[in-house]
């Protein structure tokens, strides 16, 4: 059953003359139930020619017994001549080599619509050679989100037939916002092929997506004259090949009059010897998150690789004695690194370590268990330089209350001073009672290459230290976040006021610098 109201008979005649395939009649026809749509393509052709109530001809547009004119005859006999000819030819599309003889001869064509797409692109064969593609690019994978991109040209087709629909049959009888959308009508029917073949779901929510993207030869030409009445509808983009988007076409049909679209578009659409292609086939994976914490224990090893001028300058960082181990477990090919701050290569950080995620992209594999994690984890330790803890896996709503946390997090750090003066216990000891001293830091000129000039005012919440010998001190900090230490020792030629050369009234440097701790409470911890 088709579900046809009698009231669409009308649109149905009208719709079969101007070139429609059976699935497109349906969709202008209003049928939002998905089971019509589904029927094999001659069981559709012979259910519309029985609801129309008319008898034809194989090759004629009318009833046999109104052909027309001799001419017309002529041409009908033509035309049945050449039909002939090509089932000889084995030319016939494959899904209607058995199409009934009393079916019209549209039927055996281009949709003038959908350009093949409700024809021959979702058939059993185009679903075994997306399956095909989907096998091979080797995802892991337990239900599947099917995407489809289509030529924006369909709309300006549709808008043409529902033209042409007003004018034959009356404005009131069918309104475009009920026609029945083309991409829900394709993935009604290619869904039960692909879950069927890959032996998983669809789901719309699925982390891993299939997307086939179908263009047409002649887009731009269908759509070329929209943009000489809606020129500020496209405009060129930088990452878009065509100005002719779906975007901008339908607001171009918004806005052109139903007058001037008749005049430069033919209603109803002309046929096309050419149907759609299948221009890509793309398999992708949504990220993965993985979060922990790690400590540095080396002073000559960068948070990332450090390359300048397109040459290397350590042989390795703590972004990849990470990533070294999780990219061939979650068999990725690229990730991104992120962390709550950085430290510098001559830096370590101890304590809990610092917070940092690592955003797998596109995983081949994304289901661990915590154990499989736990194991990861194991192995990335087996380093010297770094360690890390508390590895799970986080969603990426996570890693963003890390990157919040970066703002309003706090640093303790421990430092070792050198003094150009000779100095003893007591000349470093008001340091200990200074509380949220507030300074004011230019940015300093290692980082200008980076970083923009500016002037900020940061906190030194607390100072404690331990007398050495008279040119040396353990110095004890905790400061706001993006507190530059080193600068605030050394006072980077004035660029940062007040600062610890400055206080101690003689020239400071720091011999080395440790980041004890990290206050952000971020990933949670795990017993591990």
């Amino acid at each position: 059953m088709l579900l046809l109201h009698e009231k669409y008979k009308p649109v149905v005649r009208v719709l079969l003359k101007a070139g429609c395939c059976c699935r497109c009649v349906l969709r202008f026809c209003c049928v939002g139930q998905q089971d019509p749509y589904k029927l094999p393509y001659e069981e559709l052709v012979a259910e519309l020619d029985q609801f129309a109530s008319i008898t034809v001809n194989i090759t004629s547009d009318k009833p046999a017994e109104d052909v027309g004119p001799p001419c017309k005859k002529a041409k009908l006999e033509e035309t049945k001549q050449g039909v002939e000819e090509t089932q000889q030819n084995g030319e016939m599309q494959p899904h209607l080599e058995n199409a009934d003889s009393g079916s019209f001869k549209r039927h055996l064509g281009t949709c003038v619509v959908c350009l093949g797409i409700l024809q021959q692109c979702c058939q059993k064969e185009f679903a075994d050679q997306v399956c095909e593609k989907v096998n091979s690019a080797g995802y892991e994978f337990d239900s599947v989100a099917f995407s489809v991109s289509l030529p924006p040209q369909f709309s300006v087709r549709e808008h043409a037939l529902w033209l042409f629909i007003k004018q034959e049959v009356g404005q009131q009888l069918l309104k475009k916002e009920e026609i029945v959308r083309l991409k829900d009508v394709y993935k009604w029917i290619i869904h039960p092929l692909l879950s069927e073949e890959l032996g998983v779901p669809m789901d719309s929510k699925s982390l891993f997506t299939v997307s086939v993207v179908f263009a047409h030869p002649k887009t731009d030409g269908d759509c070329h004259f929209l943009a000489t009445f809606c020129p500020d509808c496209f405009r060129p983009a930088k990452n878009k090949q065509s100005v002719f988007t779906r975007l901008a076409v339908v607001k171009a049909l918004e806005k052109i009059k139903d007058e001037d679209f008749c005049k430069h578009f033919p209603c109803p659409p002309s046929s096309s010897e050419m149907g759609c292609v299948t221009e890509e086939i793309q398999c992708v994976h949504a990220p993965v998150y993985i979060a922990g914490r790690y400590n540095k224990y080396s002073r000559t090893l960068p948070q990332t690789p450090w390359i300048i001028d397109g040459e290397r300058k350590m042989e390795s960082s703590v972004e990849e004695l990470i990533s070294e181990h999780l990219m061939p477990a979650f068999k990725v090919s690229h990730f991104n690194f992120s962390s709550s701050g950085r430290e510098d290569v001559d830096v370590r950080t101890l304590g809990k370590g610092r917070p940092f995620a690592i955003e797998l992209v596109s995983p081949h594999r994304a289901s661990f268990t915590q154990e499989e994690i736990k194991a990861l984890q194991q192995k990335i330790n087996q380093s010297d330089k770094i360690k890390v803890r508390d590895l799970q896996m986080v969603t990426r709503e996570a890693v963003a209350h890390m990157k919040k946390g970066e703002e309003e997090k706090t640093k303790s750090y421990s430092a070792l001073i050198w003094t150009e003066r000779a100095i003893q216990e007591n000349d470093i000891q008001f340091l200990n009672e200074l509380k949220e001293l507030k300074i004011f830091q230019k940015t300093p000129l290692r980082v200008l290459h980076r970083r923009p000039l500016a002037v900020r005012t940061r906190l030194i919440h607390t100072m404690r230290t331990e007398y050495i010998d008279q040119h040396h001190f353990r110095f004890y900090l905790k400061t706001q976040a993006g507190t530059y230490i080193k600068e605030f020792v050394h006072g980077d030629f004035g660029r940062t006021k007040p600062n610890l050369g400055l206080l101690m009234k003689t020239t400071a440097d720091i011999l080395e610098l440790d980041v004890e701790s990290v206050d952000v409470d971020w990933p949670p911890a795990l017993d591990n």
